[in-house]
């Protein structure tokens, strides 16, 4: 009797346990399977708030500067604003149109003049190029009085029938009044040269103009070429691509940019052996880099010809 009550109280104790187990099992399950959801929850909520934190921090800074009317806000300049945009207050920023996309089959050959290699015949060295700048242009500009004090003397250049602007991004659209009249001569000889042999509607494309210090620092992050003492800071240096031309009409006669680059090189060299002007052919950035020349360093003053103002 004694080992059966034992017996008895054993199995039901063994009883308990088996059906305790299960049930402590099941809670314990769900704690893990809660936590894990609460914490896979907390990672994507603090992923999207992080997130919409780093967006807002994006565009507050803009918007309040748009939006904010008080006058101690109108009374704060940013310090990495240039100098020269007091002088690009004063002209007009009206966009030229968009020109026709340029075609790239049924092109008719233009005969040219220029058989050379662009690399070994036009390379003026930069010291060259830095020392007709210095002669022939302004002093750089590096702060807004030294901006109203040389900036004077310089020219607004805009998109015209003689040549096209590109966007600038780290230039301004001016040059010194012998650099403008430069430009223009090289892109009316080059539409008179055109229409000479055969027509077409092309014009120029001016890269780079009048650059300052801020944008010589900004250029030299990207371009690894660009020096500290860039003549294009004195106003009388400007690029010209010879890889891109501006297509006007593409039902006119088309031309490819093979032989208007010989065209284009043609018509520079000639400037250069008048005395007009130095250049040096970039490979990297595709493009002539030319700095015109005065009276003061030109050796045969006798051929130049004369030019009238910029249009």
């Amino acid at each position: 009797m004694i080992n059966f009550t034992r017996f008895m109280s054993q199995t039901q104790i063994s009883d308990k346990k088996k059906t305790a187990r299960p049930r402590r099992r099941k809670p314990a399950r769900r704690r893990k399977r809660i936590r894990r959801r609460r914490i896979s929850w907390f990672r994507v909520s603090l992923a999207v708030v992080l997130f919409t934190a780093l967006i807002l921090s994006l565009t507050l800074p803009t918007c309040r500067h748009s939006t904010s009317d008080s006058p101690a806000s109108e009374s704060v300049v940013s310090p990495r604003l240039d100098s020269l945009c007091v002088l690009l207050a004063t002209t007009d920023t009206t966009t030229t149109p968009k020109p026709a996309v340029a075609p790239d089959s049924g092109c008719i050959p233009l005969q040219s003049r220029f058989k050379a290699s662009l690399g070994r015949t036009f390379n003026d060295s930069n010291h060259v190029h830095l020392s007709a700048a210095v002669l022939s242009g302004i002093l750089p500009i590096s702060d807004t009085r030294t901006a109203w004090q040389h900036g004077r003397g310089l020219v607004a250049v805009r998109s015209c029938k003689d040549f096209y602007v590109d966007r600038l991004s780290h230039s301004y659209p001016y040059l010194t009044r012998s650099g403008a009249i430069l430009l223009h001569e090289i892109g009316r000889r080059f539409n008179d040269s055109l229409a000479a042999r055969g027509g077409g509607a092309y014009r120029i494309k001016v890269t780079s103009l009048l650059r300052t210090g801020h944008t010589v620092g900004r250029l030299r992050r990207v371009n690894r070429n660009a020096t500290a003492t860039s003549a294009h800071q004195y106003g009388a240096t400007f690029d010209i691509s010879y890889s891109k031309f501006i297509c006007d009409d593409s039902t006119a006669t088309r031309r490819s940019f093979e032989d208007l680059k010989n065209l284009l090189a043609e018509i520079v060299d000639g400037l250069r052996d008048e005395g007009r002007c130095f250049v040096k052919h970039e490979r990297r950035q595709a493009c002539f880099h030319i700095t015109a020349r005065t009276d003061n360093n030109n050796n045969n003053d006798n051929n130049t010809p004369e030019t009238d103002t910029p249009r």
